[in-house]
């Protein structure tokens, strides 16, 4: 009866991915952890502290994942862990509405209105907001929305965007679907395959032409705000307001996907991001993930009014979850967000810059083509002379050369998203001795990509 149970801790990565192996599929439990685009034993990590995490082997690394996302402040930041031991010791969860809920919705919406140029009504990204808890359960729940309230059965979607793993959503997905190289899931029905059309990314005339054809059957367009999972290709200036006009024009929605996004590259958002460059659009729904769970499993959908009250319990459209709008995660959503003030959205793209930069550097140094793209302070590297603007572009790079570079910082001390195809994050906690042993790590990583050969 006790067969899988070791009875002891791994003290090696090689030791805990074979102990993994034996009772989960691939040995971990989301695919791009396994390493399988850069080869090599995943790293199997213990703890986490600032800008810094460690595996079980006791490696120290610079952190350039920050937990997809989340980790803004950093790891283990204090006022967020006394928020979650605080939660705690009040209950795990209780399945009934809590106060910390409603806290929560106010500080998202507070964040999300901003004050009219004009001095007239503010500017507000959302009016209210539904909580739940992942990107994934978010995503599905706005395009469920969007068919409810418009009685349309076809969705619009880029190729290289991914919104979670939904049946609706896979085609042509990007994130662990392009890392693992295949176009998109087993186990997906052609007749559910056949409600979401897929269109290149930045392409007006495309979605001109899709409208144009479809206009009157098609739902919504689902889009990241700022592409994030072909790695970082941001929308021209002015696309994700076309997207609205259009959507708009034609009696469909546009859903902003802002799970990776929201709050991370400026206090609101890349919709608040464009509202400061001058380029505002208004999404019907907009998603949100990542960081308004503060590292606990969290997320929400927000928009209209009218159409947040067509869920249930005011509404046909229905939604529920044991886990939502857990307790202990909104204590850690709201301290994360409370402690992300102006100074941290400053420091973030300066620290980012500081990386990417002296990364690029090297690289040109060993003459490698290259191109650093940029969402705020979300920023890829690409193995291509020229930033792409779409998914068939992110594909069109020398992949090859992101293996041995991987690893290269590995080696050296910093940990870097296993896959070309993903953005990169920093945190407010990445100070100059962390930039600086990232840096340190430059040159023998260019070495190893400017030395690389594709496979034959």
């Amino acid at each position: 009866m006790t067969r899988f149970i070791s009875g002891r801790t791994p003290t090696t990565n090689a030791e805990a991915f074979e102990r993994a192996l034996a009772v989960t599929p691939g040995g971990v439990n989301s695919p791009v952890r396994a390493f399988r685009s850069v080869g090599g034993t995943p790293v199997f990590l213990q703890s986490g502290r600032g800008p810094y995490v460690t595996d079980v082997e006791g490696t120290e690394y610079v952190d350039l994942v920050g937990q997809w996302g989340p980790a803004l402040l950093g790891h283990a930041h204090p006022d967020v862990i006394a928020a979650a031991h605080a939660a705690v010791d009040r209950g795990l969860g209780f399945g009934a509405a809590s106060t910390g809920e409603v806290e929560l919705a106010e500080l998202v919406l507070d964040r999300l209105t901003l004050p009219a140029a004009d001095g007239g009504e503010p500017r507000r990204g959302i009016e209210k907001l539904r909580l739940m808890s992942t990107g994934t359960e978010a995503t599905m729940t706005a395009i469920r929305l969007a068919r409810g309230a418009t009685g349309r059965p076809l969705l619009v979607k880029f190729a290289g965007h991914y919104h979670g793993h939904s049946d609706s959503l896979l085609s042509e997905a990007g994130s662990g679907i392009a890392t693992l190289g295949i176009p998109g899931s087993a186990g997906i029905t052609p007749e559910t395959a056949a409600q979401t059309i897929v269109i290149p990314y930045n392409d007006e005339d495309a979605l001109a032409e899709v409208f144009a054809a479809h206009g009157d059957r098609i739902a919504a367009v689902i889009t990241e705000a700022a592409a994030a999972n072909m790695g970082v290709v941001p929308p021209k200036p002015g696309f994700n307001r076309l997207l609205a006009d259009t959507a708009r024009a034609h009696g469909a929605l546009l859903i902003a996907d802002e799970v990776m996004t929201g709050f991370r590259v400026s206090a609101a958002g890349w919709w608040g991001h464009e509202e400061a460059h001058g380029v505002a659009y208004d999404a019907d729904l907009t998603t949100f993930g990542k960081i308004i769970g503060g590292g606990l499993p969290l997320a929400g959908l927000g928009g209209r009014a009218e159409l947040l009250d067509l869920l249930a319990p005011l509404g046909p459209v229905y939604q529920a979850g044991t886990l939502s709008g857990n307790p202990v995660a909104v204590a850690t959503g709201a301290a994360m967000l409370r402690g992300a003030g102006g100074e941290v959205y400053e420091h973030l793209p300066r620290v980012a810059h500081a990386i990417a930069d002296g990364l690029s550097a090297a690289l040109s140094a060993e003459g490698v083509a290259h191109s650093v793209a940029w969402a705020g302070s979300q920023f890829s590297i690409f193995f291509r002379e020229s930033a792409p603007q779409n998914y068939a572009e992110a594909q069109a790079q020398e992949v090859w050369r992101f293996g041995p570079f991987f690893h290269a910082m590995l080696e050296h001390g910093v940990s870097l998203p296993p896959s070309v195809y993903e953005a990169w994050f920093v945190s407010a906690a990445h100070d100059d001795a962390a930039v600086e042993r990232v840096l340190a790590a430059a040159a023998p990583a260019a070495r190893a990509a400017a030395a690389a050969q594709p496979a034959r």
